[in-house]
């Protein structure tokens, strides 16, 4: 499931940004989309992070939401070398994001399914301990991610 979602063109490997707001944007306009659906969508992520921090803990967070500017599940990849505060879980900075978005309207499921594998392959990640950002493409954080997919 997860390996279908990732995508190099979906990848930010060096994030700028500092704040938990720069970080969903930074995010959000990886996606082509128009201004207008990159600012609705951005805000659904706002609204979600109101009801409790996506920032999981150990370095990771998984900012989700469901939206009507997507016609299907996406995934966006991101990762911050300087780690981004994000009101995590343990106060720790984020730096692997993981952000889902999907339709409002999903039968098969597949969004629950989804946050359910990235779940248990941040918790592989983190079982290691240091989150690692030196990647040198996104094939290489992609193969990172499915490593620890396969481990489940």
């Amino acid at each position: 499931m997860i390996k279908d979602l990732l995508r190099e063109d979906r990848v930010v490997l060096d994030m700028k940004a500092k704040t938990k707001e720069e970080a969903l944007r930074e995010l959000v306009d990886v996606l082509n989309l128009s201004e207008d659906k990159k600012e609705i969508l951005f805000k659904a992520l706002m609204q979600r992070e109101v009801l409790g921090s996506t920032g999981i803990g150990k370095g990771i967070a998984i900012p989700h939401s469901r939206s009507i500017v997507v016609d299907n599940i996406t995934l966006v990849v991101g990762v911050s070398k300087e780690g981004v505060e994000f009101d995590s879980l343990d106060g720790k900075p984020v730096h692997l994001f993981f952000m889902l978005i999907a339709t409002p309207n999903d039968p098969s499921m597949k969004y629950l399914t989804a946050l359910g594998s990235i779940a248990r392959i941040s918790r592989s990640i983190a079982h290691e301990g240091e989150i690692r950002t030196d990647f040198s493409s996104p094939k290489e954080l992609i193969d990172y991610i499915l490593e620890h997919a396969d481990e489940q």
